[in-house]
């Protein structure tokens, strides 16, 4: 086991992975930038050591000031959370050259997987769903108009280093066609520095649900069932839940079984996700693979009991899994509280948290880095807690949250709270009836400030 695991990150999954290694008796080291001096991470590791200013590339994804952190420090082990370094090739061959474990997917399997194109196509060569579209990179577009004829409208224009709905356009009639190829390179080579595009059919009133696995490094892997993470806004998940409300045991079965198959058709190792669509006569397709551990994870941890980041350690430390599949034995919500202005388009709202009361009691869980006096830095994500609730039915978990929501106290910024509690008052979200595309019709006015 290693005995001092540097974490390559910032804010509330810095502290998160601090907890469990601090159970496994394993030392830590906090890397910040100058921004984040005062974040509780620093203060809650063995070590700590400033790499840089402010902005994420003189300091959280500058490689060479993480990698002379770990040295100086000694660590035998880099947990890089989610974001910044988490799924960078690059850098998990870097820790390798250095001899230090990369807590995560190899360089191999990040390329493999962090290229939409060609993990479509190695899923598809292993039997998994897939949805119907392009082989590969278009390589012009009368192409992709020819490919789209056939398959018929409406299809969807996907930049293969996408990420966050940048670099996708809709299409729903040949007229429209060049307009929105050119916008989505344009999009794409400024955003990724890649315009490559693919086509997929579009998938109408999708559902956008995740199977969490386990690979070890014999090659065996495990699911955890399913993330419900349809309710979303432009691409960015506010909600999460397990079990998803649409999907039956029938369902779950077949899709953490494709799930298992393309984790282990690649031979995937540590923590990660198969992510599907999921139309609304329940047929799934592959969507793309998420090579780290994700956001959302805590509610997985609570219907199943099972601590996600200690197995993603133990399987990095080179010990199996048990193999066993896991389902979930509660319900789990996650509401992301987000530092910005849901009344206002949500738009950013860093500066000083003057007052902060956290809610708690049975099947409350916040996993956040803020405390009263904390001033929240422009610089990065605007995310600053994770409200998760369980309980014994989806509905035992709506009530629970709307409590936990009204007894959460942010005082000095604006959050996405009036959001949520918005949000959970609404009787079709209460129904369990929504997709993707649910907040596109949703009414913001109701929100109260």
């Amino acid at each position: 086991m290693f005995k001092k695991i540097l974490i390559a990150n910032r804010g509330e999954i810095a502290l998160r992975i601090i907890r469990t290694c601090k159970e496994m008796g394993i030392k830590t080291v906090a890397v910040y930038s100058t921004a984040d001096k005062d974040s509780l991470h620093v203060r809650f590791a063995d070590e700590a050591v400033c790499i840089g200013a402010a902005p994420s590339r003189e300091s959280y994804l500058n490689i060479p000031r993480v990698i002379a952190a770990a040295e100086i420090t000694n660590a035998d082990a880099i947990h890089p959370g989610y974001g910044f370094l988490s799924e960078n090739a690059e850098f998990s061959k870097i820790c390798e050259e250095y001899n230090i474990k990369f807590i995560g997917a190899s360089s191999e399997m990040i390329n493999k997987m962090g290229d939409k194109a060609t993990a479509k196509a190695t899923m598809k060569a292993a039997g998994v769903p897939t949805i119907p579209g392009s082989e590969g990179l278009l390589d012009s577009i009368e192409q992709g108009i020819k490919i789209a004829n056939e398959m018929g409208y409406p299809v969807i224009l996907k930049a293969t280093a996408g990420g966050g709905g940048r670099g996708m356009r809709i299409v729903r009639e040949e007229s429209g066609f060049k307009k929105a190829w050119d916008d989505a390179r344009q999009e794409s080579g400024a955003a990724f520095g890649n315009d490559g595009l693919y086509l997929e059919k579009f998938v109408e009133e999708p559902r956008h649900i995740e199977i969490q696995i386990v690979g070890d490094s014999t090659g065996k892997a495990c699911h955890l069932s399913e993330r419900d993470c349809s309710i979303q806004r432009r691409h960015q998940k506010l909600v999460e839940e397990t079990p998803s409300p649409f999907i039956t045991d029938e369902l779950r079965d077949a899709m953490g079984k494709a799930a298992i198959k393309g984790a282990e058709a690649i031979g995937y190792e540590g923590a990660g996700t198969i992510e599907f669509l999921v139309d609304k006569h329940r047929n799934f397709y592959f969507m793309e693979m998420n090579t780290r551990i994700q956001v959302e994870h805590p509610i997985t941890e609570e219907v199943t009991d099972y601590d996600l980041i200690k197995e993603q350690i133990k399987v990095a430390a080179g010990i199996p899994i048990s193999g066993q599949n896991y389902y979930p034995k509660l319900y789990a919500m996650e509401c992301r509280i987000n530092a910005e202005d849901p009344t206002n388009g949500f738009r950013p709202s860093p500066g000083k948290i003057n007052n902060l009361h956290l809610p708690g009691g049975r099947g409350v869980r916040v996993d956040s880095h803020v405390y009263a006096g904390y001033i929240i830095p422009p610089n990065y994500d605007s995310m600053i807690a994770k409200l998760i609730v369980s309980g014994q039915s989806r509905e035992e978990v709506i009530v629970r949250m709307k409590r936990a929501l009204e007894e959460f106290v942010i005082d000095g910024i604006k959050t996405t709270i009036p959001f949520h509690i918005a949000l959970l008052e609404d009787e079709q979200f209460k129904a369990g009836n929504f997709t993707t595309k649910f907040l596109e019709t949703f009414d913001f006015s109701i929100i109260k400030g």
